[in-house]
């Protein structure tokens, strides 16, 4: 299994989420409010003073090869909108 993190501009959440409702084999997702820091944020006026960047983070279990089929998707759907992901594996995984 892999864990699919996506960062976002909080104007695109709603986006987000009805995009990831949608697709197959899905069966849920975690989204959080977050902050940026960093140079490497475009950041307003207002950001640069506070020292952060409101963003919102989902987070996705998948297959390795679903993984791989919903960021290409994510790619085509979303170009240009300056989301961030990162995949990683998962060692474990479970409810208790």
């Amino acid at each position: 299994m892999m864990l699919l993190t996506v960062i976002a501009p909080p104007s695109m959440e709603e986006e987000i989420i009805d995009w990831l409702l949608i697709q197959p084999n899905i069966s849920g997702f975690t989204s959080q409010a977050a902050n940026g820091h960093g140079s490497g944020h475009v950041m307003s006026l207002a950001e640069q003073v506070t020292g952060r960047r409101r963003q919102i983070t989902f987070w996705v279990e998948l297959e390795k090869k679903r993984a791989d089929a919903i960021i290409i998707d994510l790619k085509q759907h979303f170009s240009g909108s300056g989301l961030h992901y990162w995949l990683l594996p998962m060692s474990e995984s479970g409810s208790i």
